[in-house]
C-alpha cells in the first residue's frame, strides 16, 4: 500500500472520504445486523 500524505489535497481528501464511507457503511450495518441477529 501506498504510504498516505498527513495532508492531501482537498479533492483527494474528498475521494478518501467517499471511499472510506463506501468501505465503513457496508461494515457497520453487518455488525449491527450479525449483533441483532444473535440478540434474536
Amino acid at each position: 500500500m501506498p504510504v498516505l500524505e498527513p495532508n492531501p489535497p482537498q479533492p483527494q481528501r474528498r475521494l478518501l472520504i467517499i471511499f472510506g464511507l463506501m468501505m465503513g457503511v457496508p461494515a457497520v450495518v453487518a455488525v449491527v445486523a450479525t449483533i441483532a441477529a444473535r440478540m434474536g
